[in-house]
């Protein structure tokens, strides 16, 4: 493989966005640094271990799987000569009033009969449902989520316009399951995947019932060792293809000369580079990183964003075994609406919140020592609520409550391990715009190229990749982002050298 001569690319982040950038432009021969404010890779979905427990801060469901297989495929490899996943059985628990739990089974077929012992004729209509959820999935893996956002004429090809109508891109995601289903519990289980896209199921296109699609046909797995074992794939694969990493190392300013960024200030120094990409958050690099008058956007613009939750997680080590909890454990035994209301209509902590809790240890012995419980809690929040250590203290004894009186067990004296991590954390950790955790809302009018550009428009060597840009948040739409900018730079005449492999 031959690299170009002068085509110095620099990467600000190695979350998988980042990691997959990098990845994809070393294998075409480009030479990528990778800067990491961090000591270790990942971004958001990073690690750490405390009285023999591991905890992952971050992302904790693995769905789509097909897209980092894919994504290793594309560049030569096997994802599974790097970490092993398994697909979990029952996929996930929802705990409704009065401590009652439904099991969602890894196959459809259970599923559909689980509908219908809950609802007549449910069955049947989860069938019908999922054809279409299938249609949008595997329409909008093929045709929208590859596109790179740039232009409106981007979605006037055939094919797009044969697909509006059945995307259900017009119709509210609440009116199109009340189709189906009348059951609350068949709704609840339904909205579920929806839940963290920045807006309430009236607000949601329907076009995003590909998630069910997503959840209940291609199901929910788990990387042993924990999503941080595929951020450290990633890495392997990375450093495998010549990316060198600076961690520890936190970009201060981009320095501008003319129309394009010459390099990156860091607190070790100045780093050149003839083409940037960031993976940091956009709003930080955007407004802090760049002078003022080389903003791609205003603070006006930011400001009318519309942002999906912030959250508040607890990593909790318990030295005693819980009965009756899976893998995932979703806590709806309150009213759904108004801790909806609490984060998207009247931004404020909720009363009696919904949680989600993961316990990883029910499949993987590696996470927390014998005996023992490895616990991540996450509740939903609005972006941008302050958070002081009374107020996680409050949620914590709520939260603990709630699991107690659900296993049967007061397990409060045998906790070893606690650290909690909220919207503070995640605008020191990560300069989060408004202390975000899920990126911007997925709601029409900020879909494609209604989301902030991977391109500046005015700086013509600096790009941008991650949640809050193109495809939007989640590991997926990460891996799919960095790649997505990486093929838009090797498209681009930026460099003079062509590509011999």
């Amino acid at each position: 493989m031959k690299q170009n001569k002068g085509d110095d690319i620099l990467i600000i982040g190695a979350g998988y966005a980042g990691l997959s950038a990098a990845i994809t432009l070393a294998s075409h021969g480009r030479k990528v640094t990778v800067v990491e404010k961090h000591s270790t890779t990942g971004g958001r979905s990073r690690a750490f271990t405390e009285n023999g427990f591991t905890f992952d801060m971050g992302p904790s469901w693995y769905w789509m799987p097909e897209v980092a297989e894919g994504f290793f495929n594309r560049n030569g490899r096997n994802i599974e000569d790097y970490m092993s996943l398994v697909r979990l059985d029952p996929s996930y628990q929802v705990i409704f009033e009065n401590n009652e739990a439904v099991e969602l089974p890894a196959s459809f077929a259970g599923i559909c009969s689980l509908f219908e012992s809950i609802e007549k004729g449910a069955g049947a209509q989860l069938e019908k449902f999922m054809q279409e959820a299938e249609y949008k999935y595997r329409t909008a893996m093929k045709t929208y989520i590859h596109k790179p956002g740039l232009h409106f004429n981007e979605l006037c090809s055939m094919e797009v316009l044969q697909s509006v109508l059945k995307m259900d891109m017009l119709q509210s995601f609440s009116n199109h399951i009340k189709r189906y289903f009348k059951h609350e519990k068949l709704l609840k289980i339904i909205e579920f995947p929806i839940l963290f896209l920045g807006a309430t199921a009236d607000k949601i296109p329907a076009m995003y019932s590909m998630m069910n699609y997503a959840d209940m046909k291609l199901g929910t797995w788990y990387p042993m060792g924990g999503m941080v074992r595929l951020a450290k794939a990633m890495t392997t694969l990375a450093i495998e293809k010549g990316v060198t990493f600076l961690l520890d190392t936190e970009v201060e300013r981009l320095e501008v000369v003319g129309n394009k960024v010459s390099g990156a200030y860091t607190g070790k120094g100045f780093l050149p580079a003839d083409i940037v990409i960031s993976g940091a958050d956009y709003h930080h690099t955007d407004r802090e990183l760049l002078p003022a008058e080389k903003s791609n956007y205003s603070e006006k613009y930011w400001e009318k964003r519309v942002m999906a939750p912030s959250c508040l997680i607890y990593y909790i080590g318990v030295n005693r075994v819980l009965p009756g909890l899976q893998h995932h454990n979703l806590f709806f035994n309150h009213d759904l609406r108004q801790h909806a209301d609490a984060i998207y209509t009247n931004p404020s902590w909720p009363g009696q919140p919904l949680f989600y809790l993961c316990c990883p240890s029910k499949t993987d012995v590696g996470v927390a020592p014998p005996g023992m419980e490895n616990l991540f809690y996450l509740i939903p929040t609005a972006p941008g609520l302050a958070d002081t250590p009374a107020i996680r203290e409050r949620y914590l004894e709520l939260v603990l409550k709630e699991t107690a009186s659900y296993c049967g067990q007061d397990f409060s004296g045998d906790i070893i391990s606690s650290r909690s991590y909220a919207y503070s954390n995640f605008l020191s950790d990560y300069h989060a715009y408004k202390g975000n955790a899920y990126g911007l809302a997925n709601t029409l009018g900020q879909t494609a190229f209604l989301k902030p550009s991977i391109r500046h428009k005015k700086l013509h060597n600096l790009f941008f990749t991650g949640q809050l840009t193109v495809p939007g948040p989640g590991v997926p739409p990460a891996i799919l982002s960095g790649e997505m900018v990486a093929q838009h730079i090797l498209r681009q005449k930026i460099v003079k050298h062509e590509i011999t492999l």
